[in-house]
């Protein structure tokens, strides 16, 4: 299969790549396509590598890297490792499940959500961006739930193939319930982004998970602060969607399309 996500018009090396909200599955071959590479291209080319949450499109536990499909995305994102490349990575609400088994595997370090980095003289905040979606009522109460470590232990206590058909019906009734929530229900809590900044003490945040890409500029002075969302993955559509954000060796952010081409905040 051809290239998906053309050579990037020339710009400043790239110290630190974040991307998000890929939802690779094999049922998507061109995304799948457009992830690789990118790896190859993009990704080898930059000092640090951020996976913001949301890979997959799920993720069982570790013991599923037996399947074909997410044993070649983790060496993908090995070689990358392997050339020199620092991988890091952040738990999504798809694929909260991994842990040091493919962590191993991809060569990767796995940090908290959220977590403080320092790049190219910058400080900066970044998280997944589901804790902040305080709104919706049901979905913290969920997310609550499986995100504590006895409930973990249980579930991935499981059959394999009971996890998966758990899995299923879980995305199936969240697919049902999304239908009738409004886009404010789910996109981030005013309040809940500010108190990220606040804890954090930055004034630059880069997170995903609501697949609304834009760059958010709020206050002013000492009190400036900056909040860019990257896009949602998905080349197995006419209208393509993707994109990444970079940080050159001058802490200069910039925003990318999923054609590679630079946007304007």
């Amino acid at each position: 299969m051809t290239a998906t996500v053309p050579n990037t018009p020339v710009q400043p090396p790239a110290v630190a790549l974040f991307i998000s909200d890929l939802h690779l599955q094999a049922a998507h071959p061109r995304t799948t396509q457009a992830f690789l590479d990118f790896l190859q291209g993009q990704a080898k080319h930059a000092q640090q590598l951020y996976l913001l949450g949301d890979l997959f499109e799920y993720w069982a536990g570790d013991d599923d890297l037996e399947t074909p499909y997410n044993r070649e995305i983790a060496e993908a994102i090995r070689q990358v490792s392997d050339a020199g490349v620092q991988v890091f990575w952040i738990a999504g609400n798809r694929d909260f499940l991994v842990g040091d088994t493919f962590a191993r595997a991809a060569g990767l370090t796995l940090l908290p959500d959220p977590s403080v980095i320092h790049v190219a003289g910058r400080s900066l905040a970044i998280a997944h961006g589901d804790a902040q979606c305080t709104d919706d009522l049901a979905y913290m109460q969920f997310r609550e739930q499986v995100r504590q470590p006895q409930w973990q232990q249980q579930f991935l206590a499981l059959p394999l193939a009971q996890r998966k058909a758990i899995i299923a019906g879980v995305r199936k009734e969240s697919q049902e319930e999304q239908r009738h929530k409004s886009m404010e229900i789910m996109d981030v809590n005013a309040a809940a982004i500010d108190t990220l900044f606040d804890t954090t003490a930055t004034s630059t945040l880069i997170h995903g998970h609501t697949h609304r890409p834009a760059c958010h500029k709020s206050g002013a002075g000492d009190n400036a602060r900056t909040r860019y969302v990257l896009p949602d993955w998905e080349y197995d559509v006419k209208a393509q969607r993707g994109g990444w954000i970079a940080i050159d060796a001058d802490g200069v952010i910039r925003r990318f399309g999923f054609d590679g081409q630079e946007l304007a905040d």
